[in-house]
């Protein structure tokens, strides 16, 4: 038999680290994450407990690679939905919309994710190629939408959305998802009635909260 060439070697390689991340992701959304071992993963996956070790540097690495791809699938999967002319404002409202309802949909995965990435003690934040193609779809919304410097503002905005879902996700004292968007879309000056709407109508704005509109001069419309 013919050995293996290197693109088929690395394709297996891919395969495997993908589905180790599925299997986190479909394991801490039932277990939660201190429930899950890498044992488990590895026998969701179907593959040996030492290819985890081989792939990931430990749990906390495994966790936050697979919940980056699992975010960078839902945008790349709600933006592929859109009609190939959506302007700027409804592919960034698309994108704002698929992170924040995954707080909704898998509430387990996504407070591990945040309660990982804010522990000083767990190591510094992961920027795995999971999460460099998340930031490479932000940017690329962020630079279609009129950014001056997408980089600069794709960090505001993944910092605007952490603090969202850890909004729509702080046990016992949760904010409604409507009020969290409606000041997101204010930021970036987008329709309430563009993406996935959770209502009819935006909230209303308490009064000393003023309404922002900061989308730049120079940003497309449909």
């Amino acid at each position: 038999m013919a050995p293996r060439g290197d693109s088929v070697n690395e394709e297996m390689r891919l395969r495997s680290r993908r589905r180790l991340m599925l299997a986190t992701v479909e394991l801490v959304d039932q277990r939660g994450y201190a429930a899950t071992t890498l044992a488990d993963i590895a026998e969701r996956a179907g593959l040996a407990r030492g290819l985890v070790s081989y792939y990931f540097d430990g749990k906390r690495l495994l966790m936050q690679s697979a919940t980056h791809r699992m975010m960078h699938l839902r945008l790349a999967t709600a933006l592929g939905a859109l009609a190939p002319d959506a302007g700027a404002p409804d592919r960034l409202a698309c994108a704002i919309d698929a992170v924040l309802n995954l707080a909704l949909e898998h509430p387990r995965v996504m407070r591990s994710h945040l309660a990982l990435i804010l522990d000083p003690d767990s190591g510094s934040f992961v920027q795995d190629p999971e999460q460099q193609q998340l930031g490479a779809i932000l940017q690329g919304l962020l630079a279609d939408w009129g950014a001056d410097d997408p980089a600069a503002e794709h960090a505001v905005l993944r910092s605007a959305l952490m603090g969202g879902c850890m909004g729509v996700l702080l046990p016992g004292a949760q904010t409604p998802l409507p009020p969290i968007r409606a000041d997101l879309f204010a930021r970036y000056g987008l329709p309430w009635e563009l993406g996935r709407p959770p209502q009819p109508q935006a909230p209303s704005r308490p009064q000393w909260i003023p309404a922002r509109r900061c989308a730049p001069t120079g940003a497309r419309t449909p």
